[in-house]
């Protein structure tokens, strides 16, 4: 019988218990939280910042079939390399692997900033991914190692905080360098961020602990790298079934299940595998991931197609849109907190998502029936009070998956952080299937003119004329009925996934 503070660890070279690891020093809160927030902030908002600057990047670089590789690129790099820079972390040291994420960071901002070429940018785009990908999953890892169980719920609180605003204010960000000064400049600004941030890791404690015997699995890496490329690439081809290129989209679809089947049996037999199957196969860890999988498809889709509903039914501006998303930042921003505060006084856990996906979904619900009967503004503040329901549930998976991991904090957070990217993208490619399929089952044509309005062009849907133009409004606020529809059946699903979570504290 092991103590409140006490956690079973996991040798790096055969999986199986060591001796219990004993409650980490309690580090100060102003040298611990702005040293794991900075790199936190940095690899989120770089997801989403070149969205709005994509137009004036093909209009510079040329080449406009390519321009989506910009943002493809980085986030396949991202998803591959979160579970490397984890594994490393757990064998060599934490604030050691972060250092070099950064360093990997700031040399693709740099070369994406002196871009010549599309095809340069997305070469320098994917280098900046290999490095956001340690950003994310090593600051993490880092709170596990850092603070006390009771405590990291707090934290995690604060984070979630920290990764909602940086994907909210990223497009705004992005969109305000490049109409003012240049696309450029969104790299050129992650270059002091990027620095700032290393100066504060060095103020993190350096690891103290010796090096264990560990030998980096090559073949699961390159099994993994080819499933998530082809994966995140296949659900990208079906967002749009109309121009769905079926042969490509198949044999993308056959290289991903069976790289995936292939990595399964790798990990299974390697001495030191990428993916330990122990420990991500208890029946908490996997079905944490799990969850995260169906909540990362259900909140990234919310918060990705919101601004196309604001725009296109609603009629706000860009400007108007940024504010209007405030308050559903602010929303989960309050809700993850509040639960990191009582999870870190009762210990209790996934009552808590259980609530706020049970409250949250019959919302997604009203917004899909009755949703039209709302102003603009009143819609705001729905979606905010929305979003503090949707708030509870990260916090509660990422503590509950640090006390289940033992010392392998950065396999664990890295394998959330990769869940949640699979998710994102089946669930936005999901969405947009739906979309798609309700707007051609009103009837309206899909144009080449109505692709451009569902990609956020304003000045195509302008030009389409005052009759045009209220039809298609109406046509989409149809079609984003069935959209809030979808997204309240991935709540209930989430609903079962978390009543089936074993552990239910800390």
């Amino acid at each position: 019988m092991r103590g409140p503070g006490e956690i079973i660890g996991l040798s790096l070279d055969n999986n199986v218990p060591t001796q219990p690891i004993p409650p980490p020093t309690p580090a100060p809160f102003l040298t611990l939280f702005p040293s794991i927030m900075l790199p936190m902030f940095i690899g989120i908002m770089d997801q989403t910042i070149v969205a709005t600057a994509l137009p004036a990047i093909a209009a510079s670089l040329g080449d406009i079939s390519l321009i989506a590789w910009v943002v493809a690129g980085y986030l396949i790099a991202n998803a591959i390399a979160a579970p490397v820079y984890g594994r490393l972390g757990d064998a060599f040291g934490r604030r050691r692997m972060m250092v070099i994420a950064l360093t990997v960071a700031f040399v693709g901002s740099a070369l994406c900033a002196l871009s010549a070429s599309i095809e340069m940018l997305i070469a320098a785009r994917f280098l900046q991914g290999l490095g956001g990908g340690g950003l994310i999953s090593l600051s993490q890892a880092l709170i596990g190692q850092s603070v006390v169980p009771r405590d990291r719920a707090r934290y995690q609180g604060y984070i979630a905080t920290v990764a909602v605003s940086a994907s909210t204010i990223g497009p705004v960000v992005g969109g305000l360098l490049t109409q003012y000064i240049s696309w450029r400049a969104i790299f050129v600004l992650n270059l002091p961020i990027l620095a700032l941030a290393m100066a504060l890791v060095f103020r993190l404690p350096a690891r103290t602990t010796p090096f264990e015997r560990f030998r980096f699995d090559f073949p699961g890496l390159l099994l993994l790298a080819m499933f998530v490329s082809s994966f995140l690439i296949f659900v990208k081809q079906t967002q749009n079934l109309e121009t769905l290129n079926v042969p490509l989209a198949t044999g993308l679809l056959g290289a991903a299940i069976v790289s995936i089947v292939l990595l399964y049996f790798r990990e299974k037999h390697a001495s030191t595998p990428l993916l330990p199957l122990p420990l991500l196969g208890k029946p908490t860890m996997w079905r944490c991931n799990l969850l995260v999988i169906i909540y990362g498809g259900l909140f990234v889709s919310l918060i990705s197609f919101l601004p196309l509903y604001l725009s296109t039914v609603r009629g706000a501006s860009a400007a108007e849109i940024g504010l209007l998303m405030l308050p559903l930042t602010a929303g989960v921003g309050l809700g993850s907190t509040l639960i990191g505060q009582i999870v870190g006084r009762t210990g209790r856990t996934m009552i808590f998502p259980m609530i706020g996906l049970g409250i949250g979904t019959p919302m997604m619900v009203f917004l899909a029936l009755a949703g039209g009967s709302l102003s603009t503004i009143q819609l705001s503040w729905y979606l905010a009070i929305l979003a503090f329901f949707l708030g509870f549930v990260m916090t509660v998976v990422q503590v509950t998956v640090h006390a289940e991991a033992g010392k392998m904090l950065g396999t664990a957070a890295a394998a959330v952080q990769l869940s949640r990217s699979v998710g994102a993208a089946t669930g936005t490619a999901i969405i947009g299937a739906v979309l798609f399929a309700a707007i051609a089952a009103t009837g309206t044509e899909i144009s080449n003119d109505l692709q451009s309005i569902l990609q956020g062009s304003v000045e195509a849907l302008a030009n389409l004329g005052p009759g045009v133009e209220a039809t298609i409004r109406a046509n989409v606020a149809t079609a984003f009925s069935s959209v809030f529809l979808t997204i309240a059946g991935f709540g209930l699903v989430a609903i079962l996934v978390t009543w089936s979570i074993p552990r239910r504290s800390i």
